[in-house]
């Protein structure tokens, strides 16, 4: 019987492996900014986020989630790193008008695959064209993403749950960094299975403040609500300008 493996990274263990036989990736050592301070801040005390991190993003209505993921791929770019931004809810020529809108100066790898096999063959390459600089991934959205379990391209209840799992793989596999913008109720909560959170090292959630009674009603609130890389216990407050999201301040939440 041949031994069963254990899948770390891109090697493979066999069950028995005493942990301190296992080598921690040098890729696991480092953390790579974005160039938005708060959102670095938030993941690692702005020190950036480790490769391989598979994130989820959500947030309610008109808070700016796509705005900040416009804002990350640009910065992204800008630190010399590649980031794909991969579109399945607006089209490639509206993102173009909102990226002309906030007045980006660095641009990112357009996409537009639904299909997530499709989509990380797109990664892939990008990979293997740019050699020894950090890949980003950044979706828009986990709802419309068709995981290819079906020939026909039918999709149910599990799709998404496949969908993260297959993106959250890649990233484990080739340390890339995925960054999915996931669905939330009329709440502003997170809609969708556990099974999603479970599977992502990052939930991050900007929401607009509609409590009367709150000291920053009316306010745009950043904050990470799972980190398996440790969160620093930080709420944002930020502002939306001409060229996007910006810090405001911020408050200790512990």
């Amino acid at each position: 019987m041949s031994q069963m493996k254990l899948k770390v990274g891109l090697k493979d263990w066999t069950r028995g492996t005493n942990i301190l036989e296992l080598d921690v990736p040098p890729q696991l050592e480092t953390t790579v900014p974005t160039g938005i301070g708060f959102f670095d801040d938030a993941l690692s005390s702005k020190e950036g986020i480790t490769p391989s991190s598979s994130i989820l993003l959500t947030g309610t209505p008109g808070a700016g989630k796509t705005t900040l993921c416009l804002q990350l791929a640009d910065a992204i770019t800008k630190s010399g790193n590649v980031c794909l931004y991969n579109t399945g809810e607006e089209s490639l020529l509206q993102v173009r008008k909102v990226a002309k809108r906030l007045r980006l100066q660095h641009g990112f790898i357009a996409g537009q695959d639904t299909h997530v096999p499709t989509l990380l063959e797109h990664a892939g390459s990008l990979m293997k064209a740019n050699p020894g600089r950090q890949l980003f991934m950044v979706i828009d959205s986990l709802a419309v993403l068709d995981d290819g379990f079906y020939a026909n391209g039918h999709t149910n209840s599990m799709s998404t749950v496949r969908a993260i799992e297959m993106l959250t793989d890649f990233c484990k596999e080739t340390y890339a960094i995925g960054i999915t913008i996931g669905q939330v109720n009329k709440a502003g909560e997170f809609a969708g299975k556990q099974q999603i959170k479970h599977a992502v090292d990052v939930h991050a959630h900007l929401a607009l403040d509609l409590q009367k009674s709150s000291e920053t009603y009316g306010e745009r609130i950043f904050e990470v609500q799972k980190n398996r890389f440790g969160a620093n216990g930080k709420r944002y407050v930020l502002g939306m300008g001409k060229d996007g999201l910006y810090e405001k301040g911020h408050f200790e939440t512990v």
